[in-house]
Parts: structure tokens; sequence; C-alpha cells
């Protein structure tokens, strides 16, 4: 998403973080329910730090991860976003789509309302050819959404996360989705 520009569904306001978001983003960051498919947890300095550093990451690539906004509660109930893999894998260099929210709004379909929502912004605005998404086997209700979006797994292309310390072995491996701006296009054709 770039600088500036705030994308709106149905449901979400979908826009840049701001000083006042800390204390939700380092709950997002740090909560042991959202963060167990990952080998880390922020505290509040670190939270503070990555939250610099995404708008720097916006104002480089033109787009990345962004908080997403009840517009009825005006409440943030997670982040969302693209973002260039930062990584080397097989499948680099690529954009990614991602998500995670607060677990008292799962299961409502935000995820794939936003996600839907950045796919159509990645394709036509952004130019993009192509968008991957990833996450550990486990977690199935990331992948559910990466389905309901329209992307396809691709056993092919599935790795081992660069960095993960042997005590969270189990979180090393990741299975990739992919979706092309080609396959977008007739899938939303189709739907017409």
């Amino acid at each position: 998403m770039k600088a500036g520009v705030t994308l709106e569904t149905r449901r979400l306001l979908l826009r840049h973080w701001r000083a006042d978001d800390l204390d939700i983003f380092h709950r997002i960051n740090s909560d042991k329910m959202m963060m167990r498919y990952f080998p880390f947890r922020r505290d509040i300095l670190q939270a503070a730090d990555l939250l610099r550093r995404l708008e720097e990451i916006i104002a480089e690539t033109g787009f990345g991860w962004c908080a997403a906004v009840d517009k009825q509660s005006d409440e943030v109930i997670g982040f969302t976003g693209l973002a260039r893999v930062r990584f080397e894998a097989s499948f680099t260099p690529a954009v990614e789509i991602g998500w995670r929210l607060v677990p008292e709004h799962w299961g409502k379909g935000y995820a794939t309302e936003a996600a839907n929502s950045l796919l159509h912004h990645g394709f036509t605005c952004l130019g993009l050819t192509e968008i991957v998404a990833f996450a550990v086997p486990a977690n199935a209700a990331s992948t559910a959404v990466m389905r309901r979006i329209g992307m396809r797994a691709r056993p092919d292309l599935d790795f081992d996360m660069p960095g993960i310390a042997d005590e969270y072995a189990h979180l090393r491996r990741h299975v990739l989705f992919s979706l092309s701006q080609r396959e977008w296009l007739a899938q939303n054709n189709a739907n017409k």
C-alpha cells in the first residue's frame, strides 16, 4: 500500500500505522495465541522499533504491512498488507500477502475481505504479476484464507524458513501458495 493510501472494504479500513497504535501493535506481536506459529515474541521496545521500520519500508518500496481497522468501532483489529519477501528462497524475489488478526475477530471473514482488497490493489494499482503467501502447515486458518482468495498451493516451492533455531524446528517448514495476475483476472472475470 503506497504511502498515504488507505484502502476501504465493506467493513474495514486498511491504513498506515500511527504512533497511538503502539499498544495494539505490541499485542499483535507478543500475544501467545496470535504468535503460536512464530518463533519469537516482541517486547514493547521491539514493537516500537518495528512500527518505525514499517513506515520506512513503505516509503522505500511503496507498500507494506498496515493496520486493519474495523470501520464501525474504529478499532485496530490486526494487520494485513503486501510486502517484499526479505529472505532468499527458490521463489524470490517475490511479494507476499499476509494478515494477523486479534483472536476476538477470528472467524468473521475479515482476513479474506482485506486480502481480496489487497490482491485488487496489488494487481491493478501496483502492477504486480504474482503474489505469494506462506505459513507453517499447521496454520490451517491462514491456508484456508489463501484458498478462499483463489491462491493455489505450490508444493514444489514449499521451503524451510531461514534463521529458525533448532528449538523451533517444528516451525521451520512452510507451505507456499501463489496467485498470478493472469489467474486473478480470470477468476474475477468468471465471477462477473
